[in-house]
C-alpha cells in the first residue's frame, strides 16, 4: 500500500492551490493522510479524486472542518496501526506532543504536522513522520510532503522540492 502524506497545506491562506509537483507525486497512491491545517474544506474533496482521504483537525482549520474532523485518528492499514494527529499544543517539541496524543505502544506509525518541519525517525519500534508543508516552508529551505509504503516493513520517504 502506498500512502501520500500531507500536512499544513493552508489553502488558500499560504497558496491558492497545491503545487503541480505535489499532484503529480500523489498519482498512484492508494490512500492520502492529511495531518491538519487544511483550511479549505473543498481540498479534501479534491484529494479524494485521487484516493480515499483521512484527515484530522489542525489548529487553524475553520468551523466547517471542526465539526467534521477528529483531533486524532487511529487506522488499521493491513497489519500496521497508524495514528494521525496535528501536533499543536503548549510547550515541548511537536514530536513529543504527537507521542503524548496517543500514548499507545501498539502504534507502528505516528503521523503529525504543525511545525512545517519534515521529520522521519523511529522512536523504539514506532515511526514518527511529519511531511512538512507543500505550501509554507517557514524556516525550511524547501517545501515537502511524504510517501509511506507499507509492505513487509515500513518504507517512508520525504519528498522535498
Amino acid at each position: 500500500m502506498l500512502i501520500g502524506v500531507l500536512s499544513d497545506t493552508h489553502i488558500p491562506r499560504r497558496s491558492k492551490s497545491l503545487p503541480p509537483i505535489l499532484w503529480k507525486g500523489l498519482e498512484g497512491v492508494d490512500l492520502i493522510l492529511h495531518a491538519g491545517d487544511i483550511n479549505q474544506p473543498d481540498l479534501l474533496d479534491e484529494l479524494g479524486l485521487i484516493a480515499p482521504v483521512h484527515a484530522v483537525l489542525g489548529n487553524t482549520d475553520p468551523y466547517e472542518l471542526q465539526i467534521k474532523l477528529p483531533l486524532t485518528k487511529v487506522l488499521q492499514l493491513g497489519r500496521f496501526k497508524v495514528g494521525l494527529v496535528h501536533g499543536d499544543g503548549i510547550g515541548g517539541r511537536t514530536v513529543d506532543r504527537a507521542a503524548q496524543a496517543f500514548q499507545r505502544p501498539d502504534l507502528d506509525i505516528v503521523i503529525f504536522g504543525h511545525s512545517h518541519q519534515p521529520y522521519c525517525a523511529f522512536h523504539g519500534k514506532t515511526l514518527f513522520f511529519n511531511p512538512g508543508s507543500p505550501t509554507d516552508k517557514r524556516i525550511m529551505p524547501y517545501y515537502s510532503y511524504g510517501l509511506i509504503r507499507l509492505e513487509e516493513e515500513i518504507k517512508a520517504e520525504l519528498i522535498c522540492f
